[in-house]
């Protein structure tokens, strides 16, 4: 009996070498035991690597036979390399042996690769990150229990689809760790070793508590067996239990009875002021996290919704969420958030006071390379989105709305409105008092140090309009 020990358990290029010099020196399967190198006390003497060479021996494999073993070989079924060399044993004899789906080999071999491609799609699917950290110091963390050992050939998805951001994946079998140039493969971790809870969970957890979230009942259906590669695991199970009381009650019976509108279809502007004027944005949150008025959810990470307290006096409404709000679920968080931090700090305005907010909800891009770059919403977006700021400014009642940019200008005064020719100017809207100002990305794109001073300090005048006019709507209050 010949012992084979590989370097790890996905150690295909070990498998393979070692395979073909056991075939070529008619090695019977039933003569060999695959292990893997647990640690020094298992003896190498019987290793692969003291078979003689057989140079003058010929023996090839079809590309399909390569691809299907590299990814069965990644299954956690004890006698996976056993297996691929039983099948490679008789492809020697039966070159056609792949096309005989009925053959208990390759129909097993199928299986197991049909599972782990299952497993990585469920992988790019569900894995969420949660951001540790603030601003440039800032590093995102997931955690995922794969069913199988595919993390390092899932890894290079999130690479390309989160190129600008330093992030972990980390897993009990391996953990993957982009820098922004290369992944980097370490051992896994416990669970209880992944950092605690953040401000991003804990946002969920205080804002999305509501029955109707679409999000939940998709974790209902999902099977149990992946909620624990939620963040929102541990608070899984009390919402099915409120969401199976509130299903045993009246509650149903009376939402049964309300006429159901369908979301693609516009609501009209009285009864949306109207029937809608007790909308919360906690409730709104939930609704709007299965927004599909228009296609730009479906390449986005997930809605960004606005965020503030519903009491706020001052609404700001920027364009649309970018690269960094996009993976944070955060409007404002990446660098023209940061200008619009200090620009509110210097306006004397306390952003913990503002509600902040997009005209378009869902991160609109094209890629580029690992690059995603930004692309301006166009009209049919921002119409699509309009209903969710009505819903917004009922349920806030703001004093002043202030439209950063002119797709916020779009939204907020319903048409295309230059913001040149009505910056810094109070206009009065359907009762609403709303002021035009640029948006803080345009701050950040001007190239001339000294035309972006000087653009900066107009930015904060016109701040410091709003700012007064708030504080004259506290005086009269």
């Amino acid at each position: 009996m010949r012992i084979i020990v590989l370097d790890n358990d996905t150690d295909f290029e070990g498998w393979r070498r070692a395979a073909r010099r056991l075939a070529l020196n008619d090695v019977k399967p039933a003569e060999i035991t695959w292990t893997v190198r647990r640690d020094d006390e298992l003896s190498l003497a019987s290793c692969v690597n003291e078979l003689p060479d057989t140079p003058q021996a010929q023996f090839n494999v079809s590309a399909k036979f390569v691809e299907l073993a590299k990814a069965a070989i990644l299954h956690r079924n004890d006698e996976r390399f056993a297996l691929l060399y039983r099948l490679l044993w008789r492809l020697r004899s039966r070159h056609d042996l792949l096309a005989a789906t009925d053959d208990p080999d390759v129909a097993e071999v199928h299986a197991m690769a049909r599972a782990v491609y299952g497993d990585i799609d469920r992988m790019h699917a569900q894995l969420r990150f949660r951001e540790i950290g603030r601003e440039r110091t800032a590093h995102y963390v997931a955690w995922f229990e794969p069913e199988h050992r595919i993390v390092e050939l899932a890894a290079p998805f999130f690479a390309g689809r989160f190129a600008d951001m330093p992030w972990s994946i980390l897993t009990p079998d391996v953990c993957a760790h982009w820098d922004g140039h290369a992944i980097s493969i370490t051992p896994g971790v416990a669970k209880s070793e992944v950092p605690t809870e953040d401000r991003l969970e804990e946002a969920w957890r205080r804002h999305d508590n509501g029955f109707s979230n679409p999000a939940r009942l998709k974790m209902m259906e999902m099977p149990q067996a992946y909620w624990r590669n939620l963040p929102e695991d541990s608070i899984i199970k009390p919402l099915i239990e409120d969401a199976m009381r509130m299903t045993s009650g009246p509650f149903i019976a009376r939402k049964a009875a309300e006429p159901q509108q369908r979301q693609d279809e516009p609501m009209p502007r009285k009864q949306t002021r109207d029937v809608r004027a007790h909308d919360t944005i906690a409730a709104l949150r939930v609704e709007a996290a299965d927004c599909r008025a228009c296609p730009l959810w479906k390449d986005a990470t997930q809605i960004v919704f606005g965020e503030g307290p519903q009491e706020a006096t001052l609404m700001l409404v920027g364009e649309q969420p970018g690269d960094k709000e996009d993976l944070a679920g955060h409007p404002f968080v990446g660098p023209a958030g940061q200008m619009l931090d200090r620009a509110l700090e210097d306006a004397g305005i306390d952003r913990g006071k503002v509600y902040i907010t997009n005209a378009v909800k869902h991160f609109k891009f094209v890629p580029r390379g690992r690059i995603r770059l930004h692309q301006k919403p166009n009209t049919p977006e921002i119409r699509a989105c309009r209903q969710w700021y009505e819903r917004e400014l009922a349920a806030i009642k703001p004093a002043l709305v202030v439209a950063l940019g002119a797709t916020a200008a779009q939204s907020v005064l319903g048409k295309i409105t230059p913001v040149n020719k009505n910056r810094g100017c109070l206009i009065d809207h359907d009762g609403t008092k709303v002021l035009i100002t640029v948006h803080p990305s345009y701050l950040l794109r001007l190239p001339d140090e000294k035309a972006k001073t000087l653009e900066y300090q107009r930015f904060i005048d016109d701040l410091k309009i709003a700012a007064s006019q708030l504080q004259k709507s506290a005086d009269a209050a």
